[in-house]
């Protein structure tokens, strides 16, 4: 999982605004580190809510590399049709649920793109994982997800790594989305605790880079 995320722990400057307003303030040589990491996945994946507020490429375009596979988990298959994503400069795969109408997974078929059903009313994410792994031969995945997404990923013990990429502001909010969303856990023998492994300066941004200890793991 990699992400940019301000001092006080968010990820855009308020509810419903896109993460790009945040990250025109990264320094280049930040960018190109994101760039150089996406280029070494086989595969990225972003929620559909992100692609909706921030229509992003997911492509390699700052350093030397192919891009990855771009997976978008979007269970009814109301992802936009002039989407990015579904342009044909990096392939794309859509993950759906069985209950996704057809209509709709038809006109995404069209755009030359990749649609799997995996799951009965929502995407299924481990199943997604092992789909992955099996017919596309997805041997690593980065994560530049939403709050939504990243809780969810965490939530099924999908995460192994994170990193941050720490932005010097604060910005406030109640309701401004930050890393993790989802439901509040109970007791702090539930909390994920996060091994630092390494910190350095790209350009003017501190990064962080975590391994991820999930409860019972020592």
């Amino acid at each position: 999982m990699m992400s940019e995320i301000t001092v006080d722990g968010k990820l855009t400057l308020k509810k419903g605004s896109s993460s790009k307003i945040l990250m025109k303030y990264m320094d280049h040589a930040t960018e190109i580190l994101l760039h150089e990491t996406r280029a070494r996945y086989d595969a990225i994946m972003v929620g559909s809510n992100t692609i909706r507020i921030d229509n992003s490429y997911l492509t390699v375009r700052y350093v030397e590399g192919k891009s990855p596979l771009r997976v978008i988990p979007c269970s009814r298959a109301d992802i936009s049709l002039d989407a990015n994503v579904l342009g044909t400069d990096a392939p794309t795969l859509i993950a759906v649920s069985e209950d996704a109408p057809e209509d709709r997974v038809r006109k995404i078929r069209e755009k030359g793109v990749n649609v799997a059903r995996v799951g009965k009313h929502q995407v299924d994410l481990p199943a997604l994982m092992r789909l992955l792994k099996k017919e596309y031969h997805i041997g690593s995945l980065m994560i530049e997800g939403g709050p939504t997404l990243n809780w969810h990923m965490l939530h099924h013990r999908l995460v192994d790594e994170i990193r941050l990429i720490h932005l010097p502001f604060i910005v406030g909010g109640s309701d401004t989305p930050s890393l993790v969303g989802g439901m509040h856990i109970e007791s702090e023998d539930e909390m994920i605790r996060l091994q630092l492994k390494k910190h350095y300066m790209a350009g003017t941004n501190l990064v962080t880079e975590y391994d991820v200890l999930y409860p019972g793991m020592q």
